[in-house]
């Protein structure tokens, strides 16, 4: 179903979500979540998830006994399987980024809805409407060079990397999203991959053993003059 809904923005009961950005790995989507409203408590029994918080507040079940309470910008990974809901709790509403990967939007089990979708597959076409120009993208740039974005008071980077020399020098608190390549052992085992989500202490870490591998395209996320 993924590529059909590509140029799409999916009206939910919660809200709406849109593909904000996409390569072979991995889909990202933004997600605009309003006051209150939350998703099902569903889970993926064979994707990852990566979870950014853009703006607001939100309550986040993982599981069926943690709730964790998240403000602007924080981060989570969701493992397969795992079952995860998440409700708005400031007043002007909550904005959110999941990365995606395996990209499949069939891979999807509700077991608690508010809105009566228990059981019930991915939206369909009756709830979809054409994108418009006035959304924001965020486009894949080229080897070594960077693509910036401005949301509210978080800025937001698009890059692809040969190596990890620019990465480590970064701020401590930003967050890296992979979106495509990764960094690997020497039989090309990836100990960071598509829609895991790390901050600069990690990537320093891991870029002392590993190697990037078929390149490194990546997210990031960090507040405005920080």
């Amino acid at each position: 179903m993924s590529s059909k809904i590509d140029n799409f923005v999916v009206k939910k009961p919660w809200g709406n979500e849109y593909i904000i950005c996409k390569n072979v790995n991995t889909a990202t989507w933004l997600l605009n979540i309003k006051y209150n409203k939350k998703t099902s408590l569903h889970c993926h029994p064979k994707k990852k998830t990566g979870f950014i918080l853009l703006s607001g507040k939100v309550e986040v079940m993982l599981g069926f006994y943690d709730k964790r309470i998240l403000k602007a910008p924080s981060k989570l990974m969701i493992r397969p399987g795992l079952f995860h809901s998440t409700r708005a709790v400031s007043k002007k509403g909550a904005v959110v980024l999941e990365i995606e990967t395996p990209i499949n939007k069939d891979d999807l089990v509700r077991y608690k809805d508010n809105y009566g979708r228990e059981n019930k597959p991915y939206e369909g076409k009756n709830k979809m409407t054409k994108k418009g120009d006035e959304l924001l993208y965020f486009k894949i740039p080229k080897i070594n060079q960077t693509n910036k974005y401005n949301f509210k008071n978080i800025q937001i980077t698009i890059e692809k990397h040969s190596t990890t020399k620019k990465l480590i020098k970064r701020g401590k608190n930003i967050i890296f999203a992979i979106l495509g390549g990764g960094l690997s052992d020497n039989k090309g085992q990836l100990v960071l991959s598509p829609g895991d989500i790390v901050r600069t202490d990690t990537i320093k870490k891991l870029s002392k053993v590993f190697k990037v591998k078929k390149n490194l395209t990546i997210l990031t996320c960090k507040k405005i003059n920080e």
